[in-house]
């Protein structure tokens, strides 16, 4: 089975190509240009190298996020649309879910810490359970502080993965026993991980909806913020 992954959450575009024995390709490029333009590119460029075309694909994974709010959108839009055109499955993936599978071998607790600014991280528990990535917590936006609270219910060594750790490194390393950090490799959003967690749900015969298949935010947009802020106010003055 051929499976075309795309994530496109963060500031990295990334897409990979997985049959049965692996990863056959996978490009990524994080100079924060922007997904609506290099996406296509990366899918046309990873299809031409392994002599393939978008027809020979049997299924389609992309990320549902938590992350930017325009990434999920072009992503899921893009891959959305080469799924209608075909008439192939597709399945949505946590992004918290692909960069925990970065570090699966990990003997203790996997945290993926994506930046959700204000001091705060889109986070989530995991533990590898017997080669497989086991979900402790559902997804969750809270602040760091939050974050290390919630860690302390763990007595087991902790490692952490995602763009969070640029930011918060320092104050998660004086607050955490016990832990470590994912090296430079694996601390990015990768579409292979991604890819590798939804070719085995393909392969189980589960797809999502394509009419009911939607991102993830965990929180609301800057502009329904200030919105609500705005509307607050109003009801305030009357």
């Amino acid at each position: 089975m051929l499976i075309l992954s795309v994530e496109s959450a963060t500031s990295a575009a990334s897409v990979a190509i997985l049959n049965e024995k692996g990863v056959l390709g996978e490009s990524t490029l994080n100079f924060k240009k922007q997904h609506s333009v290099i996406l296509m590119t990366l899918i046309d460029t990873i299809l031409k190298d392994n002599n393939l075309t978008i027809k020979d694909i049997d299924g389609f994974v992309v990320s549902k996020g938590p992350g930017s709010f325009t990434g999920l959108r072009i992503g899921m839009a893009t891959v959305k649309g080469l799924c209608l055109g075909l008439n192939k499955p597709l399945i949505s993936i946590s992004t918290l879910d692909g960069l925990a599978y970065n570090e699966l071998n990990f003997n203790g607790i996997i945290c993926p810490i994506m930046d959700a600014l204000r001091d705060n991280v889109f986070t989530a528990f995991y533990k590898n359970e017997n080669g497989t990535l086991k979900k402790l917590s559902e997804h969750n936006h809270v602040s760091v502080n939050e974050l290390v609270n919630k860690i302390k219910d763990f007595d087991e060594p902790v490692i952490f993965v995602g763009d969070g750790i640029e930011k918060h490194k320092a104050f998660l390393t004086e607050n955490v026993e016990n832990c470590s950090f994912a090296s430079i490799t694996n601390n990015f959003a990768k579409a292979s991980s991604l890819g590798a967690l939804g070719k085995e749900l393909l392969e189980k015969g589960i797809h999502d909806n394509l009419n009911e298949c939607k991102p993830m935010y965990l929180r609301k947009s800057q502009a329904e913020r200030e919105y609500d802020k705005k509307m607050e106010l109003s009801n305030n003055e009357d």
